[in-house]
């Protein structure tokens, strides 16, 4: 019966545990290609005078990317102490 875990919640499925992903690739890539973006962006600021919002989102997608990976650095340093 489909609402059987609603009713009693000793007949459900254990839930999976979480997968563990390495973020470092994640938001390195995303931070790489965000500098990429801000050097083009860069190259065309010097032809068109209104593009500076350009250079600011990728500027910002820069700094973002590598707060997070310092984030991350930090969350996996924590995973692992508590994991001993």
């Amino acid at each position: 019966m489909k609402f059987a875990p609603i009713i009693d919640p000793a007949v459900r499925k254990p839930a999976p545990k979480p997968v563990r992903v390495d973020l470092r690739k994640v938001f390195g890539i995303g931070t790489t290609l965000w500098a990429m973006a801000l050097v083009a962006a860069l190259i065309v600021t010097l032809f068109d005078d209104r593009a500076e919002s350009m250079v600011i989102m990728c500027a910002s997608g820069v700094i973002i990317g590598l707060l997070m990976l310092v984030w991350e650095h930090f969350d996996r340093w924590d995973y692992r102490r508590l994991g001993q």
